[in-house]
């Protein structure tokens, strides 16, 4: 995995956790996974200004099974919130229920 794959998951696991409104402390959450991506960024040495149009890319193109897909994944590297992870799950089984009936 690229360290550009590893970012496009991160970002997406911003995505996916911004979904969730059902989550009352997202917020909180949301401000750990910046402070993560800021810290591989500088640590990966990127360039920010090309992540920009990645980042564009992600929170319009990639779909809402990918982007919550991604946040659990997030969620682990952060040591984010079981009940998060929980609730993304749920959500998910929701999603895949839906493709199956429509």
């Amino acid at each position: 995995m690229t360290t550009l794959d590893e970012f496009k998951i991160l970002v997406g696991g911003y995505f996916g956790v911004q979904e969730m409104d059902s989550y009352l402390l997202k917020e909180y959450v949301l401000r750990d996974i910046e402070v993560y991506i800021k810290n591989f960024v500088a640590e990966q040495n990127l360039d920010v200004s090309k992540l920009q149009i990645e980042v564009d890319k992600i929170s319009q193109e990639l779909d809402l099974k990918r982007k919550l897909q991604d946040s659990l994944l997030t969620l682990h590297k952060i040591n984010g919130p079981f009940e998060l992870e929980h609730m993304i799950k749920l959500r998910l089984q929701e999603i895949k229920k839906e493709s199956v009936i429509g």
